[in-house]
């Protein structure tokens, strides 16, 4: 497949230099974009027969890289203290909610169903059921379309949905030897089979499995996969760069404007009080060009530089029914409508989710790419980003593997992850897809459009695109 997509992509590849000048252009046409579109009038997604199905609130704790200030915590506590700040932003009562559901990716043994102890931790009724999904980086996607579900269906009036990601202490193993050794130790009832036990284990027992993000059908990393889906785009080392530049540079002015509304401030036990990402970091082109390859070595194109970086935090929102959120006084954000998941090959399709899903989500609710006032994609990876948009602009990759008549089309990058993304404002992987969402809805209140579209890749080779409609005003 890569020689194949490598020699047609080159017939649409983009200039390397358009990460540049779309970035500037983007950061100085706010006004031009409210006032473009603010003065569309389109349809209401609603239908007949329908439940209306709102966002009413989401927050996240500040994202902060692994291994800093969060450090001595666990996941629970980052978890707790989002589902504190909606409970503080919206002033909702502790039983007011029908349902709690999180999605996290690498799970602490201690507290398997985070959302459980999250929200007794929290003082949420201990009558209210909780429980955790988890589907990698879209994981919180799959906890808010639960909530949709649920309220869809007339089970559930109102719905806390959240993410958390804690990457600071994961679980580290014995081998799968020494686990064997220290349960039959435990089982052995004599001191004679002890210690023939004991006197077994030998130097490499002790040897630790470690963590990885890695796929377990194809043992490849994602960051490899991200490399080669790069290489087999044609999506150049300076392409990558720029556009985590441009990301970056997009997170920090979003920032220093008050933009990132959803961030709340936390007060970690005997430390300071964070109400800030720490990972949004505006470099240079020459700076990130001195970095080495960090997967395919020497001459692969993905760096630490143009990556999103290991993460550590928490995200919440509140999802009702509209005619529950009115009746409770509430002004909902947007409503959440038609949405897909998708799944394709792990191997050679590991990140292409959001080019197999947006079409879906679009025909689905009877749109077209030019319907979509607001993008947020997650960046997994600059080299990511950039494969789905030479994707999405290939007649011949949607023919070949879509089975569309023409290719998907790319969003415009004026409307396009303006206020950053994971690659500068960090991707704790169970929490990102509430930013997601909750980032749509304020951009569309903000620049005044109807409609947004949020998707994502994730491991598995799976995806998902949601489109979400603005809260009239």
């Amino acid at each position: 497949m890569a020689s194949m997509l490598l020699n047609s992509m080159r017939s649409c590849s983009v200039s390397p230099s358009w990460a540049v000048r779309i970035g500037a252009r983007s950061l100085s046409t706010t006004a031009q974009l409210q006032a473009q579109v603010q003065t569309k009038s389109k349809k209401t997604l609603a239908r007949p027969g329908v439940k209306n199905v709102v966002l009413v609130e989401g927050v996240r704790t500040p994202f902060l890289l692994s291994g800093t200030t969060y450090a001595d915590l666990m996941p629970h506590d980052l978890a707790r203290a989002a589902l504190q700040g909606l409970l503080h932003r919206t002033g909702l009562s502790k039983d007011a909610v029908d349902y709690i559901i999180y999605g996290t990716v690498i799970q602490e043994v201690k507290t398997s169903n985070v959302a459980r102890e999250a929200a007794l931790g929290a003082g949420f009724s201990d009558k209210i059921p909780a429980h955790t999904v988890t589907m990698a980086c879209i994981s919180s996607n799959q906890a808010m379309t639960s909530a949709v579900g649920l309220i869809a269906a007339g089970q559930c009036d109102a719905v806390v949905a959240g993410g958390v990601e804690f990457m600071s202490d994961v679980p580290i193993r014995h081998s799968r030897k020494m686990r064997k050794t220290m349960l039959s130790l435990n089982k052995a009832k004599t001191l004679g089979q002890k210690l023939g036990l004991l006197g077994s284990i030998r130097l490499a027992h002790l040897s630790p499995e470690l963590p990885a993000v890695a796929e377990f059908s194809t043992a490849e990393t994602m960051g490899h996969s991200a490399d080669r889906l790069a290489a087999a785009f044609g999506v150049s080392r300076l392409e990558q760069d720029e556009f985590a530049l441009r990301s970056h540079s997009l997170a920090k002015k979003a920032q220093d404007d008050g933009l990132l509304q959803d961030v709340i401030s936390f007060k970690v036990p005997g430390r300071d009080i964070v109400s800030k990402d720490n990972g949004i970091r505006p470099s240079s082109m020459q700076q990130m060009a001195k970095l080495k390859p960090a997967f395919v070595k020497p001459h692969g194109t993905v760096t630490a530089a143009n990556s999103s970086f290991l993460t550590d935090g928490a995200s919440a929102v509140l999802i009702m029914s509209e005619e529950k959120a009115l009746a409770m006084g509430y002004k909902p954000k947007a409503y959440l409508r038609d949405f897909v998941y998708v799944s394709q090959d792990p191997k050679d399709q590991l990140l292409l989710g959001p080019t197999y899903g947006t079409p879906k989500a679009l025909e689905r609710a009877g749109l077209s790419m030019s319907d979509i006032d607001v993008f947020e994609f997650h960046e997994a990876f600059a080299g990511q980003i950039m494969a789905n948009l030479k994707a999405m602009d290939s007649d011949w990759f949607a023919q070949t593997y879509m089975g569309r008549k023409s290719k998907v089309g790319t969003p415009s990058m004026e409307k396009f992850n303006l206020w950053g993304g994971s690659l500068s404002l960090g991707h704790p992987f169970g929490a990102t897809g509430c930013r997601l969402v909750t980032t749509v809805a304020h951009r569309l209140q903000k620049e005044g459009g109807q409609y947004g579209l949020v998707a994502a890749c994730a491991a598995g080779g799976q995806g998902h695109a949601m489109v979400i409609e603005a809260y009239p005003q």
